[in-house]
């Protein structure tokens, strides 16, 4: 949620984009299952308690994490820093998670024959999209899409990169064990996994601490794949993004470097609104 909020990029657009994320996330959920009658109105009563949760709970919470990130802009950093402030963010998410668990088991449970199919082909309609946006491209073309969406992020922090920054990043890029295919795999088994599920609590309901149990563990399983492979490389890919942050940030010029602070203390600015109007 708040990764949305912040991709909007300014600090107005931030307030607007997160106070309206319970309407995006239910039209984003309108995508996949057509909600009707009765389970419209409770999915979007529950977006709204569980976004309402959040606003208290977690955003000062996130506005202090970004805090101590604005207190490392000025100086250079390292991968294993960068690292630790992911295991800050992952904890956030785990605490969402752990709230959203009830909503999600109880909303599974209703859902009928003909949304699970409308799920289904929406999650093949996917699978031909990333084939064509990914796996269908040279290396080369890979690499090419992959620099335009780091420039495009990081520009929207530190403000314009500089020839020699983006032909570093272009070489960090190339270096890197990125593969399209092994993420593709891993999505076709998370989408299999979840038909099975949600089938399954359809078909069967199920008491909601059973419900509930069963949902835990599918969503256990999207952070923690059973696939050993994937495992391994999805924790390199970690390692490799913290080493390609800390690169980019360490070749930040200190106008760069102030610019990303500001960003920072605008960010922490907006979410103690956020958090203070309830």
């Amino acid at each position: 949620m708040l990764s949305l909020a912040l991709a909007l990029g300014g600090c107005s657009a931030l307030k607007l984009g997160y106070n309206s994320l319970p309407e995006v996330a239910f039209w984003w959920l309108g995508r996949y299952v057509d909600l009707e009658g009765e389970q419209r109105r409770l999915v979007r009563d529950d977006l709204h308690r569980l976004l309402a949760w959040h606003r208290g709970a977690e955003l000062p919470r996130l506005a202090a994490l970004l805090h101590r990130i604005e207190q490392q802009a000025a100086g250079d950093t390292t991968a294993e820093r960068v690292c630790a402030f992911e295991g800050d963010l992952r904890d956030r998410y785990l605490a969402l998670r752990e709230h959203a668990e009830p909503m999600i088991a109880a909303h599974a449970t209703t859902l009928t024959v003909a949304q699970l199919q409308q799920l289904e082909r929406r999650y093949q309609r996917n699978q031909r999209d990333y084939e064509r946006d990914w796996l269908r491209l040279s290396r080369d073309e890979q690499v090419d899409k992959r620099l335009k969406q780091w420039r495009e992020r990081a520009e929207r922090f530190y403000g314009h990169l500089g020839e020699e920054q983006v032909a570093a990043l272009r070489r960090q890029l190339e270096a890197s064990d990125f593969s399209p295919a092994l993420f593709h795999a891993e999505r076709r088994r998370r989408r299999q996994d979840t038909l099975a599920g949600l089938r399954e609590l359809a078909s069967q309901p199920a008491p909601p601490e059973q419900a509930r149990a069963a949902v835990h563990g599918l969503l256990e399983r999207f952070g923690q794949s059973p696939d050993p492979d994937w495992r391994q490389w999805q924790q390199a890919q970690v390692q490799e993004t913290c080493r390609l942050v800390a690169a980019l940030h360490n070749a930040a010029t200190p106008e760069q470097r102030e610019r990303a602070a500001q960003r920072l203390r605008g960010w922490q600015r907006d979410l103690a609104d956020l958090s203070a109007d309830r």
